[in-house]
């Protein structure tokens, strides 16, 4: 197999890091975290006007055409500069659920408003009780007469004060835990009866608690079958997943040159520490799992498109499985290896281990998805 880029991705990988390396240093990370919604509005206009944000739609819908590899391309970058912006709720999983879901009427209405950076969106899933299971739904739509009346709560939405629709699931019949019976619609942010409480996480992004009042929308909000939307989701799911391998790839290969080069100009006893053996032998376990992670990272990025949803299901468990052991130890060892600085705010370090924890809890930690490896057998094709 051919893991080389081709010329096309290798302009593309030139022009998102000259983006990243001219706009989002950690002086101006911080500045935009304190901008409303806790992202760089600008900084979106610029993603908007190099094409990124049209990446993955078709051509005839004003995009590029691109597939996950370009995906991961910009997902590594995106992890390496620590962005804040919404990419992967607005571009991978609003963008995701519109292509493989949506109507010519709702690609139609929400596409060109993504591309040209006019819209963001926000994806509502996370319930009180649902834990890292996407049929775990207790939030309802009920059918009314020309559309539908959606009541429930959805928590950490990321991108929810900002974002101009959610994304909802929610469900249309049966109990809470069947895998039929589930929704996907999307919902104006200020239709009547919606509420939304805003606050940061931990990594420095915003999220909100979403409530719905019997919120009232119409048929054209429904995206596929209203009744059995779940291999959608799961499906779309998996592409976010891929791409927070790909994100989490990013951060840590930044991680390990931070901490390299802080190893070579940090002195202790009137020596650099990066001449300690011991020292440079973590370091070399950190190089490790970074180039295990990016091949698992790789590997989830290739069976998107795989015909078995099985073998999909696999193979991104895997990654994520990977990933989550991977940001760990290097989370870790570039804090140690830091000593005390590295625990304090103004430290840069800190701000990329903040972020790997975030992203192995994300869509499910690596307990949840070492479970659903477990349970699947071998890896495919390995």
């Amino acid at each position: 197999m051919d893991f080389e880029f081709s010329e096309e991705q290798r302009l593309l990988k030139e022009s998102v890091d000259g983006l990243f390396a001219g706009t989002y240093d950690f002086e101006q990370r911080k500045r935009y975290m304190k901008e409303r919604g806790g992202w760089s509005k600008l900084v979106w206009q610029k993603l908007a006007e190099q094409g990124l944000l049209g990446l993955p739609f078709a051509e005839n819908e004003g995009g590029f055409g691109a597939g996950t590899v370009e995906t991961m391309i910009v997902m590594e970058a995106l992890g390496r500069a620590l962005v804040l912006e919404p990419y992967l709720p607005t571009v991978v999983i609003g963008g995701g659920f519109l292509r493989h879901g949506g109507s010519a009427a709702q690609r139609a209405e929400h596409v060109p408003a993504i591309i040209d950076g006019s819209k963001t969106l926000a994806f509502a899933q996370l319930e009180r009780n649902s834990r890292y299971d996407l049929y775990d739904v207790t939030t309802s739509a009920r059918k009314s007469e020309g559309g539908w009346v959606v009541d429930g709560e959805k928590l950490v939405v990321i991108n929810g004060e900002n974002a101009k629709t959610l994304i909802v699931t929610a469900r249309s019949k049966g109990a809470r835990r069947d895998k039929t019976g589930i929704g996907v619609f999307l919902i104006p942010s200020e239709a009547k009866g919606i509420a939304i409480k805003s606050y940061p996480t931990q990594d420095g992004l915003q999220a909100a608690d979403v409530s719905f009042g019997k919120v009232e929308i119409g048929n054209e909000s429904v995206i596929g079958d209203p009744e059995d939307a779940l291999p959608l989701i799961e499906a779309v799911v998996d592409e976010a997943r891929a791409a927070l391998c790909a994100e989490a790839v990013g951060a840590m290969d930044e991680s390990l040159k931070l901490t390299v080069e802080y190893l070579k100009t940090r002195r202790q006893f009137g020596v650099l520490i990066g001449s300690f053996q011991s020292l440079r032998h973590r370091a070399a376990d950190m190089f490790v799992a970074l180039e295990q992670a990016r091949s698992m990272s790789m590997l989830a990025v290739m069976s998107i498109g795989a015909s078995n949803a099985a073998e999909r299901r696999q193979a991104v468990a895997a990654a994520k499985v990977q990933i989550g052991r991977s940001g760990k130890l290097i989370g870790e060892q570039s804090i140690q290896l830091h000593g005390g600085i590295g625990m304090t705010m103004e430290a840069r370090i800190g701000h990329y281990f903040k972020r790997l924890t975030m992203v192995e809890r994300a869509f499910g930690d690596t307990g949840y998805h070492l479970r659903r490896v477990s349970e699947s057998g071998p890896l495919v094709g390995l």
